[in-house]
């Protein structure tokens, strides 16, 4: 049913910033490590909330005058995608910028910059002459493509790719996807996030019961614990750079990795209810995509985002599909909280390491594991080793229903 892609595509560089770092080696340090960064923040409103917020220096590749014309969605984008390029070895500067690519993977864009502006000319009896006409590119859903093809000089294709929490996989989807069709020579791809300046995601997730509380802030994200309360609103971006294998080789590239299955699908069934049957087959497509039976996976990273549905269903469906296999299961929101369309990107990079190292990053914050979650080779609390790391499986899971999953291999030539 499936054909192996003509095109294998590969993982030539990687930019991130997320709570706990702003390249890989630190955030991978601070992983095993087992060091959260999650603190509490006066949200418009609401008073204290707890939130991931990363400190990256958006002055390296953006004026001031562009980061406050901008987004912070924006300015994420523009410096994973230098990080990126950097980390890849490119000659950017003798590239074609025609064949370079830009997809995005977003959950929300606009909120931040709407509500910002609401409350502004709220001070000037909503007199709308005090409206920026910075607006409108602000709030449009392909602004922080659009931002990193304007900073970078790309004139090949720009978009967002809205995909709830499953976005981060989605984006590298997309890029997959287009360099397989020759559209693009070199693809840029991930996800970002701005959600923890937008006061409506906090109250919205408040209202269903769902945002995360604990007097240290740390402890607040703890997927698969019996005591877990909801979610920690993080903001962050992951960005990679991607190309097809004869291209990275020929120009002597680093390989981190090898995209060989993927899937999405859709649960119909509720607008913010997991389905733990419909994320099992969106597992399963992936790995007969990829030609993998589940016990060739070595590390699955779980969506969980230490709501108690949510866990429990996830963990429903990787206990059908992984049932007597030896596959290590762990969690990055644990240490970050939720970065919503980068989640996916962000946690897939935080274990590509692991081909190197041989270890695999827990789960911290699970002082008592909740029955209904558990699964077999669960790492709580402390990095273990295991002989060898060869294959990824990386699960992100949307509101609406949307589910997303990447298998990422060691390269082997």
């Amino acid at each position: 049913m499936f054909k192996r892609p003509f095109h294998r595509i590969v993982i030539t560089g990687v930019g991130l910033t997320a709570p706990n770092g702003n390249t890989l080696t630190e955030f991978r340090a601070n992983l095993l490590a087992g060091k959260a960064a999650i603190q509490r923040i006066d949200m418009r409103y609401m008073g204290p909330v707890l939130a991931g917020i990363c400190d990256f220096d958006a002055t390296r590749y953006q004026s001031r005058k562009e980061i406050r014309n901008g987004t912070r969605a924006g300015s994420i984008a523009v410096y994973c995608a230098h990080e990126a390029v950097k980390d890849s070895q490119l000659d950017w500067d003798s590239v074609d910028k025609s064949r370079v690519g830009i997809y995005v993977g977003t959950t929300e864009h606009g909120n931040v910059e709407t509500e910002n502006e609401i409350f502004n000319i709220s001070q000037f009896n909503y007199d709308t002459k005090y409206w920026t006409h910075h607006h409108n590119p602000r709030t449009v859903a392909n602004n922080p493509a659009g931002e990193v093809s304007i900073n970078l000089k790309i004139t090949g294709p720009h978009y967002c790719i809205g995909a709830a929490c499953a976005a981060g996989n989605a984006g590298l989807i997309q890029g997959f996807q287009m360099l397989q069709l020759n559209e693009v020579d070199v693809a840029i791809a991930g996800g970002v996030s701005e959600s923890v300046r937008a006061f409506g995601i906090f109250a919205g997730f408040k209202s269903q019961g769902a945002l995360a509380e604990h007097p240290d802030p740390n402890k607040a994200s703890r997927p698969f614990d019996r005591d877990r309360n909801g979610i920690v609103v993080s903001e962050g971006g992951c960005l990679y750079i991607l190309e097809r294998l004869e291209d990275a080789q020929k120009r002597g590239a680093p390989i981190l990795g090898e995209i060989v299955g993927y899937a999405i699908n859709s649960d119909a069934f509720d607008t913010v209810l997991p389905y733990s049957e419909r994320q099992r087959e969106c597992v399963e497509l992936a790995l007969r995509k990829a030609k993998m039976q589940p016990g060739d996976i070595d590390i699955v990273n779980t969506h969980a985002t230490s709501t108690p549905q949510g866990d429990t269903q996830e963990c429903i469906a990787l206990r059908e599909v992984f049932a007597d296999t030896d596959t290590c299961f762990n969690n990055t929101k644990s240490f970050i909280g939720h970065a919503m369309g980068a989640a996916g990107a962000l946690e897939l990079a935080g274990n590509l390491p692991s081909f190197d190292d041989n270890r695999v990053h827990p789960t911290i914050n699970v002082e008592n594991l909740d029955p209904e979650c558990k699964l077999n080779n669960l790492v709580l609390n402390q990095a273990i080793d295991r002989p060898s790391i060869r294959t990824i499986l990386n699960t992100s899971f949307g509101m609406l229903g949307i589910n997303s999953v990447l298998i990422v291999k060691k390269f082997t030539p």
